[in-house]
């Protein structure tokens, strides 16, 4: 009987320490959307008079929208109206009472005076004095847009003579002058369009029929146009089907599909408009390759007899930047770039400055992102950036300076390195590159019209935000409206604590955040969550002030310890061998890290409980929160995985064959070929090219499972297809294995909305069950009772 007893102490103790209640309550109060109001603007956005640097902006407050205006140059700063009153006046313009806290609005200005702004408020347009405050209806309407060249639809040329429209998949122009019309082209159809269609992750929608302005470039003498065409008649088609609405309707999207055998093909295309013909240029290279035109700081000066482009291989390590001439369509290899194992895409960059003379073209040749400086004929001149940082996008050039201003990440020893900074660097590569920013912090910034002054709005997780204005040296001189967060700490709200961990190998650092429950006691144990985002081409992070912080607030108020930290392979912002370690193993690179992260963090902090992991993410989140619960049985005890791409095989092109990397095979093929002359069969050798793409998915560990999973999909996900989602539920059914399945009817890739509520409240209950042992909320009907 002893014994007995001792066993039932020993089951109270062990159920009593992990029994513990969720309290959703408080997780409610700081879900996003109710507490956005609560966090002001992050980042100013400046609205500039005409021709000078002064500037209004708009400033989000817990009472509502407020409106200020500064100038530089004057270091003036002040409330561009006093809201109160402003209120009061136009209730009385409009007999209408106006509540202050819940009007808002944008002002527009004319070219003539900069002192008058006008808005529109229920379909009357009025016009305010920033000087004299005064406000009065308008009779003459202003219009926001520029007024157009007549009233005919179409792309005009520079010299507003010809007017390019796209109908019927076909290419027609216009003479203004001479009143007629001419069909230029007459083989487009429909996915073989001359109306321009917007690539995005390998996707395109359908091609619009109807009459449309067509996506094409001008000369700047107006003597030709020209446009990149797009084949994808051979490409699959990914439907979804909105089961809200029609169910016997899909929506199709053409996909370039990771190892799929057709993929986009690029044409380049010139017009001339004066003899009224259209010549393809051949820029063809490699099989499958990819095409981009290259613009310059905006501007089509530069395409007076010239253009450029860049071309890519299909395996996406070698590249070749190109300039064409107009006249002759002779193509011309100006800068070629090789990069193991891939190149990488996301802050790339080229532009081409001084009247098309020269170039500044990004690169990780030296295992850092660096700007290099050619000229247009291909010789390289010098480089521009260079050290132990990566420089990251270009926020402006300077072309009469001869300076560009850019964001850079590590380039303060002991900091974390993913934090923006703006610095400016001499395109001739004279002198050192400068910071203009110094804080540690992500700075969000923008130079007024004339490049004189910095508009920077900077903040940290843990830094509340400052929105200030600096002359070009980077010198602090005019502050521009403060946060009030004082609503905001009324609440309980506590910053997140930053972290550093090792990854596996025992040696890279990796930063990030730790979210703690308000009323936190450190005598107690608390199961830790893993919020993941594997990237590579981006580490979803917490790099700026934000109150929610996804979801990681929320969470942690339920009654956990949650963690976001980076994993090797993650980001482009480091260094090359960094993003690239994943390279060959997109599902499993980033899992040693994080596991060998929270065992660290237990070791340092003795209230994290590691024999109650959990790990959530969205995207390629879910997937690695699928794959680490699948992979790690026995550590992890709870994931929601949401909208993951679990099978790579069934995903775009772009990102799977970049970071997975695809093989190019070229065989020699043996064929007969009749020779006419002589009516003799002949063996003739063509080379041909395939290309094999392995990945490995996740539905290949379905029989690992010993914990809880949640698996979460939009039926209308058109990123990362619902079949992702079900492939991996019917893995795990085959498999005998036990999961929950969650689907957000009408719901695309992003969730927001009801939905979005709906999956956090799931994703609260489901580690508060699994990891808390609170099972209360299986009890109750009504979601949003607690």
């Amino acid at each position: 009987m002893k014994y007995l007893f001792g066993l039932i102490i020993c089951l109270f103790v062990y159920s009593g320490s992990h029994a513990q209640k969720g309290d959703f309550q408080t997780a409610e109060k700081f879900m996003k959307n109710k507490v956005k109001h609560l966090e002001g603007t992050l980042s100013i956005k400046p609205y500039f008079f005409k021709n000078t640097d002064k500037f209004w902006y708009a400033f989000q407050t817990p009472t509502g929208e407020e409106y200020f205006y500064a100038d530089p140059k004057a270091k003036i700063h002040r409330k561009l109206l006093d809201k109160k009153i402003f209120c009061e006046g136009l209730s009385t313009l409009t007999g209408t009472k106006i509540i202050e806290s819940e009007f808002s609005t944008k002002f527009f200005y004319d070219d003539i005076n900069d002192s008058i702004l006008y808005f529109q408020y229920k379909g009357t347009e009025f016009e305010f004095n920033i000087h004299t405050q005064n406000l009065q209806k308008q009779e003459k309407k202003h219009s926001q847009r520029s007024v157009p060249k007549s009233n005919i639809f179409g792309s005009y040329s520079p010299d507003s003579t010809y007017v390019v429209y796209a109908e019927n998949y076909n290419m027609y122009i216009t003479n203004t002058k001479k009143a007629t019309t001419t069909q230029l082209t007459n083989d487009g159809e429909k996915y073989y369009s001359y109306t321009g269609g917007e690539i995005f992750m390998g996707m395109r929608a359908d091609d619009n029929p109807y009459r449309t302005p067509p996506l094409i470039h001008w000369s700047s003498d107006s003597k030709y146009f020209f446009q990149l065409k797009e084949d994808v008649r051979k490409v699959t088609y990914i439907p979804t089907i909105n089961m809200l609405g029609d169910p016997t309707k899909t929506k199709d999207i053409k996909t370039s599909l990771a190892g799929a055998p057709d993929v986009i093909q690029f044409e380049l295309w010139i017009f001339n408009t004066d003899s009224l013909t259209a010549r393809q240029v051949n820029i063809s290279k490699w099989k499958d390759q990819s095409v981009k035109l290259i613009n310059s700081t905006g501007k089509e000066s530069q395409w007076e007899d010239q253009i450029f482009f860049w071309r890519k291989k299909r395996t996406n390590d070698e590249m070749e930047v190109c300039k064409v001439d107009l006249c002759t369509g002779e193509v011309k290899i100006l800068i070629s770039e090789k990069s193991s194992p891939y190149l990488a895409d996301e802050l790339f960059h080229i532009e081409i400055i001084n009247d098309a003379k020269e170039i500044i073209f990004w690169s990780e040749r030296s295992g850092r992102g660096h700007y290099y400086h050619y000229d247009t004929d291909g010789n390289l001149l010098n480089t521009i950036t260079s050290g132990n940082w990566t420089a990251g996008k270009i926020i402006e050039t300077d072309e009469k300076k001869r300076v560009i201003y850019f964001q850079a990440y590590g380039q303060v020893a002991g900091e974390s390195p993913y934090y923006a900074r703006l610095n400016k660097a001499s395109i001739d590569g004279k002198g050192k590159v400068k910071i203009l920013t110094p804080e540690e912090a992500t700075h969000n910034v923008r130079l007024t019209p004339s490049k004189s002054f910095i508009i920077d709005s900077y903040s940290r997780a843990d830094l509340e935000p400052r929105h200030v204005v600096r002359n070009i040296e980077g010198k602090e001189i005019l502050e521009l409206a403060k946060p009030d967060l004082s609503a905001l700490y009324a609440t309980g709200w506590q910053m997140p604590e930053p972290i550093v961990v090792k990854a596996a190998d025992d040696s890279t650092l990796l930063y990030g955040y730790m979210w703690k429950p308000f009323n936190f006691d450190p005598a107690k144990k608390y199961p830790v969550i893993s919020y993941v985002y594997p990237g590579p081409q981006t580490e979803l992070l917490s790099l700026e002030f934000s109150i929610s912080a996804r979801y990681n607030t929320a969470l942690a108020q339920v009654g956990f310890i949650v963690v976001n930290f980076g994993h090797r392979g993650g980001s482009p912002l480091r260094n090359k061998a960094y993003h690239a370690f994943g390279y060959g193993n997109l599902r499993d690179y980033p899992l040693a890290d994080d596991k060998y992260g929270l065992e660290q963090l237990a070791e340092k902090y003795p209230f994290i409980d590691l024999s109650r992991v959990g790990i959530f993410g969205h995207s390629g989140g879910g997937m690695m929160a699928a794959t680490a619960l699948l992979t790690y049985p026995d550590f992890y005890k709870a994931a929601v995985a949401a909208s993951g791409n679990y099978d790579n095989t069934i995903y775009n092109k772009p990102f799977v064959e970049t970071y997975q990397g695809i093989q190019e095979i070229q065989k020699d093929i043996k064929k007969r070929k009749k020779d006419p002359e002589t009516g003799k069969d002949t063996i003739i050798i063509e080379r041909e090219t395939k290309f094999e793409l392995k990945v490995a998915t996740t539905s290949e560990l379905a029989g690992n499972l010993k914990g809880h999973l949640m698996l979460v999909t939009g039926d209308m996900d058109e990123n990362v297809h619902p079949a992702h989602t079900i492939r991996l539920a019917n893995a795990l059914i085959k498999a005998g294995k036990n999961f929950d399945f969650v689907i957000l009817p009408g719901t695309r890739h992003a969730y927001s909305g009801i939905p979005e509520d709906f999956f956090e409240k799931k994703l609260w209950f489901h580690f508060a069950k699994h990891l808390l042992n609170d099972y209360g909320p299986e009890r109750v009907v009504d979601i949003n009772r607690f």
